[in-house]
């Protein structure tokens, strides 16, 4: 996926919960609170609650919408 379409597509879920699946394998679920042309940022709503996490586009596998908001 090009980067845009990315950036466009997290832009459009903006302060909703979502879980991110990077090519390594990782997997993060937070709220997103920032997004750029470059990375998205997440506030983690599992594991460490609160702690911000920021994922590169390139690193991105997949991303779902969390039907659970918490």
């Amino acid at each position: 996926m090009a980067g845009q379409h990315i950036e466009n597509l997290f832009r459009r879920f903006k302060g909703e919960v979502v879980d991110v699946k990077t090519v390594s394998g990782g997997i993060y679920a937070g709220r997103v609170v920032e997004v750029t042309n470059d990375y998205v940022c997440l506030t983690e709503t599992s594991g460490a609650p609160g702690q911000q996490v920021f994922l590169f586009f390139a690193a991105i596998e997949s991303m779902s919408v969390s039907v659970q908001d918490t």
